[in-house]
């Protein structure tokens, strides 16, 4: 039998070898459904398992820049669905339909937690995923049973929120994904609104970028370009003012989440099948 080909995608003049199923992820532990990288290259994939049947098993894998497997831990996460990393390597987990941000250290100690757990609407009513701004604050879009956007400081005490059901302007229907950009404003995946939402750190709405299907994630690398995931499937990047630069396909049925590395490389979470997909830039 032949050898299977080598895969490759371009955004703009940047091509990539697409390199999947990638990393040693365990089998029967739940679905991939993010990831991060922290200053080391190393990469810490979040499992779902949609249940809470067995509290024994992980579910945050931490994977080697090789992909080898190092650690794995987070046993008391409910519902993990999406998570962050912060400039001090702490990671934040958030635990759905436990209604709490868990804040780890990267050996996988829990730290702290922001919401009451178990208990909803204290803030949170099954939230979708965390930011981390350069400033320490942290973002939350509070998306499954709300329609709203948090703002915490860096200790966790609430300063802000903003957000309501629907399909106006600053409006949301599920915001899914979120990230705090290097400028100080705050992108917001309006999914079932197919759409973009930026917002200033106080929630004053400065755009509406349109034309996606579904996004579900978003990234900025250390260049200041936008990656989003959306259900097409396909990964769109942008310049910082939402104009469409390039876009590929790189995954099956869409992206989860995702990350990209200091070396470049971008890592996308796929659910269906289960695997993280890397793309590697080809020089």
């Amino acid at each position: 039998m032949a050898a299977r080909q080598p895969l490759f995608v371009a955004l703009g003049q940047q091509r990539y070898q697409v390199e999947r199923p990638w990393g040693d992820i365990p089998s029967g532990a739940g679905k991939v459904t993010d990831v991060v990288c922290d200053d080391r290259g190393h990469v810490f994939v979040l499992l779902r398992a949609d249940s809470y049947v067995d509290a024994a098993l992980p579910t945050v894998i931490e994977l080697a820049p090789d992909g080898s497997r190092v650690a794995a831990w987070g046993e008391a996460i409910a519902d993990g669905h999406m998570l962050a990393i912060g400039a001090d390597a702490r990671i934040y987990v958030v635990d759905r339909d436990a209604h709490e941000i868990v804040m780890f250290d990267r050996t996988g100690r829990r730290i702290g937690g922001i919401g009451s757990r178990h208990q909803p609407n204290a803030p949170f009513n099954h939230p979708c995923d965390v930011a981390i701004a350069s400033s320490g604050d942290i973002y939350v879009a509070d998306g499954y049973g709300a329609s709203r956007v948090h703002r915490f400081n860096p200790n966790g005490d609430l300063i802000a929120t903003w957000g309501e059901p629907g399909d106006a302007p600053g409006q949301f229907t599920t915001p899914h994904g979120i990230w705090a950009l290097a400028d100080g404003r705050v992108a917001v995946t309006d999914r079932e609104n197919n759409r973009l939402q930026v917002f200033s750190a106080q929630g004053e709405l400065l755009a509406v970028w349109t034309d996606f299907y579904h996004p579900m994630d978003i990234f900025q690398d250390a260049a200041g370009h936008l990656f989003v995931t959306d259900q097409v499937p396909r990964l769109s990047m942008l310049a910082p003012d939402g104009t469409l630069l390039a876009r590929c396909r790189p995954v099956l049925n869409g992206a989860h989440g995702m990350w990209g590395d200091g070396a470049g490389n971008l890592y996308l979470a796929e659910m269906n099948p289960s695997r993280v997909t890397r793309l590697t830039p080809v020089t």
